[in-house]
């Protein structure tokens, strides 16, 4: 009896211990959720406070997240929902806090214009730090006012029409030999890795005119790419950083230009041109201005960085679509029929096609009848086969038939210049930009505060013009006489930017485009090498997640 009565005396003493740590555990949880919610609120009163007092207008609606990390965690996870969720909930101009700063999101042809005409007066570029650091104090993505101008004027002559005219042989060569690789691979071709080795030939090749053997050419391609991995990293200098290791992929860069760069400076005085080198070296001289070899070194890497990421990003993009949309295919076909460039147009199939293949047969006849092997190189009456076909470097032999092609024949390719306009509005390579405001402005009846980043949208303001009927449809037409619906505003189509910050090289990004469609179209099929296309991701450039993967091969047997 007396036992019993003690267990019920200490019953309600337990359960009053559970209940008293639940009591605990409760309070102590609803306290961090209650400093949280004061820290929230505490961490967007501060960015309130912060707006222009002089300006009537209110700051955009928007969320400025957490303490330090803003809406960062946000950004990364949900990637391009991120921007679309919020302009949706907010309008096209709305604010948020990301890397640790306060940052105005920009879509709207109105007031991309207002931003890309305001360069130097509302507001000026901005870059990361890493990236400035390791590209160089002489780039052109690190000068500001009148440098900035005179930098521009000198690399005008580097994309003018006559230095593309001259760059497009050996860029077509470039395109044809790579093409070449990818239709004698055996198995599925990573099309985004490809085109950056395509793109990256093209830099060093053709704009800077490095000759070298194709394992240096390898190796810089990755030191490149090193260097691409860290431009965007933590601008701390400490050993195992990315900035250290940016730094460090620079210089291998710089010393492996230098006995070039060298060379061409003696022989400055030569009139003819021959890549971006010499064109560049004329121009400064034209301005009175002497470059020094280290400005050449930093000028490269950025020419290097301007023609590689975004340019192998549009390939990429431009083969997802072909792939997609087989009627573009047919219609950019029958275009290179009509302008001469087909392969039943170069008298390639048909009569001269059988009669290409009965001299094949009668070759190998005649090797059989004399003792020989087909395949045997030492024998008199040898026949090359496909396996042979190499050339002095070991490298797939191109069996394209496309001619040389000129400036004036890519301009008459009018409908495969629609594609890739629509390609590059589809999926313009770079989503936007950022900048640093240098006073308060109004944008949509918001003030922009003086110091906060502005980034604006390209793709977004691509996916929302009014003037682009069905904008999510892949459609090359609309950029057709017919419809034009690009010339409605000038701020409606933007891949390149706008203003005095427009890509410098824009032409020549898209006379590669042109160039790989011709190549591609006129001489090439292809099958996807998955069941499904991959996902783009559009950070920090679009590109395909886990790649591209496809089976290329030439479209006859016999050239």
């Amino acid at each position: 009896m007396v036992g019993s009565v003690g267990l019920e005396e200490m019953f309600p003493l337990a359960q009053f211990g559970v209940l008293s740590a639940l009591a605990t555990a409760l309070t102590s949880v609803l306290s961090a959720l209650l400093l949280l919610a004061v820290t929230k609120q505490l961490w967007s009163l501060r960015w309130t406070i912060t707006r222009d007092k002089e300006s009537s207008l209110p700051l955009p609606k928007g969320s400025m997240g957490w303490p330090l990390v803003g809406e960062t965690f946000h950004w990364l996870f949900q990637g391009s929902n991120f921007h679309i969720s919020r302009r949706e909930r907010h309008g096209n101009v709305f604010k948020t806090h990301l890397l640790g700063k306060p940052v105005i999101r920009v879509t709207g042809a109105e007031n991309i214009r207002k931003i890309l005409l305001g360069e130097h007066s509302l507001v000026c570029t901005q870059w990361p730090q890493s990236t400035r650091i390791i590209l160089g104090p002489n780039t052109l993505v690190n000068s500001i006012g009148d440098l900035h101008k005179k930098k521009r004027k000198i690399l005008a002559k580097v994309f003018s029409r006559g230095a593309l005219e001259t760059y497009l042989p050996r860029l077509q060569e470039v395109v044809k030999s790579e093409i070449a690789k990818w239709c004698s691979e055996p198995g599925a071709v990573d099309v985004y890795a490809a085109a950056k080795s395509l793109t990256f030939r093209i830099a060093v090749k053709v704009l800077l005119g490095l000759n070298m053997e194709e394992e240096r050419i390898v190796y810089l391609a990755k030191i490149f790419e090193q260097l691409m991995n860290n431009l965007f990293s933590l601008p701390f200098d400490a050993p195992l950083s990315g900035l250290r290791k940016g730094i460090k992929a620079r210089e291998i860069l710089h010393s492996n230009m230098e006995k070039i760069i060298e060379e061409k400076m003696a022989r400055q005085h030569a009139e003819e041109y021959y890549d971006a080198f010499d064109y560049m070296l004329s121009s400064a001289k034209d301005h009175g201005h002497d470059l020094s070899i280290q400005e050449l070194k930093e000028t490269a890497v950025e020419l290097i960085f301007a023609a590689h990421s975004t340019t192998a990003s549009a390939s990429t993009s431009l083969v997802l679509q072909l792939l997609r949309h087989p009627a573009v295919v047919e219609r950019a076909r029958a275009e290179l029929d009509t302008e001469g460039l087909g392969y039943d147009s170069r008298g390639l199939s048909g009569d001269r096609h059988k009669e290409r293949g009965d001299e094949a047969r009668d070759r190998e006849t005649t090797c059989l009848l004399n003792g020989a092997t087909q395949n045997n190189p030492h024998d008199q009456h040898y026949a090359p086969t496909l396996s042979d076909e190499t050339d002095e470097e070991g490298f797939p032999r191109s069996r394209s038939h496309i001619p040389y092609l000129t400036m004036e024949k890519l301009s008459q390719l009018r409908y495969i210049d629609c594609v890739v306009k629509e390609v590059l509005r589809f999926l313009p390579p770079v989503s936007g930009g950022y900048r640093t405001a240098l006073q308060t402005f109004e944008l949509d009846g918001y003030q922009i505060p003086k110091g906060w980043s502005v980034m604006y949208s390209i793709r977004d303001t691509h996916e929302t013009a009014a003037v682009f009927q069905s904008p999510e449809v892949f459609d090359p037409d609309r950029f057709g006489s017919d419809r034009e619906e690009s010339k409605t505003g000038r701020f409606n189509y933007v891949p390149f930017g706008g203003g005095v910050r427009s890509c410098v090289g824009k032409e020549l990004a898209q006379m590669i485009l042109k160039t790989l469609t011709v190549e591609l179209i006129g001489t090439s099929k292809w099958t996807l090498a998955t069941e499904t296309f991959p996902k783009m991701q559009t950070v920090p450039i679009v590109h395909p997640v886990n790649g591209l993967h496809v089976h290329f091969s030439y479209n006859y047997d016999t050239v």
